[in-house]
């Protein structure tokens, strides 16, 4: 039987959809206009889908980038992701947006590593972290950190390090300001979550049978969403 995965990544600027059979990749589509998530993402899918002559009930999951990242891209990609599993009858799996940049960065460089870094940029000097292995393999858990020059010091002091993410870049320079450039060990990759760095992850949850609850999932924000005051109109 085909182990098809639908793949849905919307929790940065960048929105994609592949899919995978199994862990093997077949399609993908990237849009890296921000904000169209809401236009652009189900036109992704339904093109995939049909290029492969597919229609959602021949999928044996829908697997998408889970969190954190960002709110309303969150929303919009998760409740694709629910809507299609509702209406195909088929299972849903949630992966770790940080997993996927970790993924995805672990596939743009030939280097090996001893930890990866993924950072999605939260504002000013703040990221959404985690730290994995050279495997991809979480050894820290995902956390809101404030970025200063002594961050993460350790990992990179014992041994190759690569930050990746849209949050890499000024952790970067905190590096190059503290040690007047960057460390040997230290490799920085300004690595977007596209939807083919879920496909490892989803192939071995559809494995091992690990699937979402569909009715209760919801995105992972890691902090509470807060809007700003609406203005008013003179």
């Amino acid at each position: 039987m085909s182990q098809f995965i639908l793949l849905i990544e919307s929790a940065t600027d960048t929105c994609s959809a592949a899919l995978s059979q199994g862990s093997t990749l077949i399609a993908q589509e990237v849009c890296r206009i921000p904000r169209c998530h809401d236009t652009v993402l189900a036109p992704l899918v339904d093109g995939i889908l049909k290029e492969n002559n597919l229609k959602p009930q021949d999928l044996a999951a829908v697997a998408v980038s889970e969190g954190p990242g960002s709110y309303m891209g969150l929303r919009i990609g998760v409740s694709l992701a629910k809507g299609i599993a509702y209406a195909a009858k088929t299972r849903l799996i949630g992966i770790s947006t940080l997993e996927v940049i970790a993924s995805c960065a672990l596939e743009e460089t030939p280097k090996s590593f001893s930890h990866i870094v993924p950072m999605i940029d939260a504002g000013r000097m703040e990221v959404y972290t985690a730290v994995f292995d050279g495997n991809c393999i979480p050894t820290e858990k995902t956390e809101a950190k404030i970025l200063d020059e002594n961050s993460f010091r350790q990992i990179v002091e014992e041994g190759s390090v690569l930050f990746a993410g849209n949050g890499a870049p000024k952790f970067g320079k905190l590096l190059e300001e503290k040690f007047g450039a960057l460390p040997e060990n230290a490799t920085i990759l300004d690595q977007a979550p596209l939807a083919s760095g879920l496909r490892t992850a989803a192939s071995k949850a559809l494995e091992e049978g690990r699937f979402a609850d569909l009715a209760y999932f919801q995105p992972f924000y890691l902090k509470e969403f807060i809007p700003g005051k609406q203005k008013k109109l003179l």
